[in-house]
């Protein structure tokens, strides 16, 4: 069993859930401190991917192996996966961003023109100010800072919290070369 398909199915099946489209990602910063995330977990190219400003500090973050974590409370229904990354290639990233609500693309436009995400500012009184005294207008084109990135799973735990006997169904898939491995696990 590919527990891709798997994922895909259970996600589909969750679709009503304010959670299916989010995903929380889990790395480690430069100073050895984890970082959790939530950001929104798409599907491109039949592959999951996750979008995010190169002016953010996740950036740095996310160029090494990271965790990326779903559950979706309608279904009961955990993923746990480790994964590499592999950057989406620019003409792409541009294409999705196109997708973007205008206040997200606003911002973008904001962290390449005033101030990187993340940065500090006075209140957000003054960040409201910033953001109208910049003139954004509707951004029609990605800044240079947009990027993308495919996740490619390599362990995937799958945990299933709604077992008609009570007790909870927990299995690990890890990938060795092209094949899937499954392992049931104790919960």
């Amino acid at each position: 069993m590919n527990p891709l398909s798997l994922f895909s199915r259970d996600r589909t099946r969750a679709s009503g859930d304010p959670m299916a489209a989010l995903c929380t990602v889990a790395t480690v910063d430069n100073r050895g401190k984890p970082q959790l995330r939530t950001l929104v977990l798409r599907d491109v190219d039949s592959h999951l991917a996750i979008f995010v400003n190169a002016t953010s500090p996740k950036w740095a973050d996310l160029q090494h192996d990271f965790a990326v974590h779903t559950y979706w409370p309608s279904i009961a229904v955990q993923y746990r996966m480790q994964v590499t990354s592999e950057p989406i290639d620019a003409q792409k990233v541009h294409a999705s961003w196109q997708l973007r609500p205008d206040m997200p693309k606003q911002m973008d436009w904001f962290y390449e023109q005033i101030a990187p995400q993340s940065s500090v500012i006075e209140s957000r009184g003054q960040l409201h100010q910033q953001l109208n005294g910049a003139n954004l207008g509707t951004p029609v084109a990605a800044p240079t800072n947009a990027r993308g990135l495919y996740l490619r799973p390599f362990i995937v735990e799958r945990l299933d919290l709604n077992q008609p006997d009570g007790l909870h169904d927990r299995t690990r898939y890890q990938l060795d070369g092209d094949h899937w491995h499954c392992q049931t696990l104790v919960p």
